[in-house]
């Protein structure tokens, strides 16, 4: 199956997902009041937007190449001229944009900010299903159905075909525009035409919901008579911690004697999540700083509420972006875990996003984080404790199969398995022989 719709649902993504593809690596998602431009005649005109979002980098943005004199010059520039509809008016911001030399200040337009919106609350209106396209038959196909949702209660298995979709034949539609027939508004209905190699093609009608979109995934591993939790968070949506702090649990309560965190490939979110997760595993320490333009400093710490003091493994590579490495660098600061894979990506500012009055959207770069040690980790990432690079073939293998990942196949899953099992052995040998952590 090939090219996966990522907005029906999420799933467990590839480990070597590209960390620029999506805008939310460390968002602050935040609805800001805007100040309406005090211009009558500017009223439902697309310079409304314009002023909005100059507006907004003038309070906030930390931009390399924000200037305020200038900033201010170029606002009497774009407010003298016309603009005949508002994707004209999308272009001159986006090239004012360029100038701040920022590529996370982004203009998002009213489907893109609908998007992330989608993404960073972890929920979307929908049936509950993940599509692709099949690469043999070319068919829209069904490759995952989310627990208690709409399809699931209608009865829709893995493999089901998508014939039509309220009418329209889904052979002429693109996987994007296929999603979108089945994408809409909580409590609207539509219309499939299903088919399935046992039955002939049939009718089923499902009313859209809105959907928890998983962010994390978690199964209890044997290996070699060992019990290991494995945990895979895909990002740090506004349901991630709580979706986390479940997992651990429900691990808990199975006796594992060790968990492996994976945060391979998983491209940040929001900061307000990284830092109750990263809380769940550490009952003390720092946990990240942010200063913002003015100099303003905060620090968030752990706070004595872990739910594990098990030992830790955590898998990063060069995809684990933002708030990931957020959690990543806390746990490895404070010796709570050890890191296993490849250096991060090494993205350390945060964004905010605010809603501008056409539905469109702005996320504009508001401060810099540091990690515990202090060292930025803007272009420099995180590096492991222990290195484990992939050949060309294993990166080939896990990104075509990922049944594979978390398996003897995967030499980082295996090396974090090998860590905790030394440890284990360790902890043995001290509890049978006490006098062996006496120092001499």
């Amino acid at each position: 199956m090939t090219q996966t719709a990522p907005f029906l649902a999420i799933s467990p993504k590839a480990i070597f997902n590209g960390a620029l593809g999506t805008i939310s690596l460390l968002t602050l998602l935040t609805t800001t009041p805007i100040m309406r431009p005090a211009i009558a005649a500017m009223e439902d005109s697309p310079k409304v937007v314009v002023d909005e979002i100059w507006q907004i980098i003038h309070a906030e943005s930390v931009a390399k190449n924000y200037d305020a004199e200038e900033w201010l010059k170029l606002r009497s520039e774009l407010l003298e001229q016309q603009y005949d509809s508002y994707d004209t008016a999308y272009s001159t911001i986006r090239d004012a944009l360029d100038t701040l030399g920022d590529p996370y200040t982004r203009f998002l337009d009213p489907e893109q900010f609908e998007d992330l919106t989608s993404q960073t609350t972890g929920e979307l209106s929908g049936i509950g299903i993940r599509l692709a396209i099949d690469e043999e038959t070319g068919l829209l196909t069904v490759v995952d159905v989310l627990d208690s949702s709409p399809a699931e209660a209608g009865g829709l298995k893995v493999d089901d075909q998508i014939v039509q979709i309220d009418g329209q034949i889904t052979a002429l539609l693109t996987l994007e525009q296929s999603s979108n027939l089945i994408r809409g508004q909580e409590g609207s209905a539509v219309l499939l035409k299903v088919s399935r190699p046992e039955r002939p093609e049939f009718d089923l009608e499902l009313v859209r919901a809105t959907i928890e979109l998983p962010a994390v995934t978690h199964r209890m591993k044997q290996v070699d008579g060992e019990s290991v939790g494995y945990i895979r968070l895909d990002e740090f949506s506004s349901h991630a911690a709580e979706q986390m702090y479940k997992a651990i649990q429900d691990l808990e309560s199975q006796a594992v004697e060790g968990f492996v965190l994976d945060l391979r490939g998983n491209p940040g979110g929001l900061l307000y999540s990284s830092v109750d997760i990263a809380r769940m595993w550490m009952e003390e320490g720092a946990i990240v700083r942010t200063v913002d333009r003015k100099g303003g400093d905060r620090e968030f710490s752990a706070n004595q509420t872990a739910i594990t003091d098990l030992p830790l493994v955590v898998l990063v590579n060069e995809n684990s972006a933002s708030a990931s490495e957020i959690l990543a660098a806390a746990l490895k600061d404070n010796n709570r875990a050890t890191l296993v894979g490849t250096r991060t990506y090494g993205k350390g500012t945060v964004q905010s996003v605010h809603e501008l009055s056409n539905g469109a959207g702005l996320a504009v770069t508001i401060s810099r984080y540091y990690p515990p040690s202090g060292i930025s980790i803007n272009m420099n990432g995180v590096n492991p404790d222990i290195t484990v690079e992939l050949s060309r073939e294993q990166f080939v293998e896990l990104n075509s199969d990922p049944g594979l990942i978390a398996t003897n196949a995967d030499p980082q899953y295996s090396k974090a398995i090998n860590i905790l099992r030394n440890q284990r052995l360790s902890e043995q040998s001290l509890e049978e022989n006490p006098l062996n952590a006496r120092t001499p």
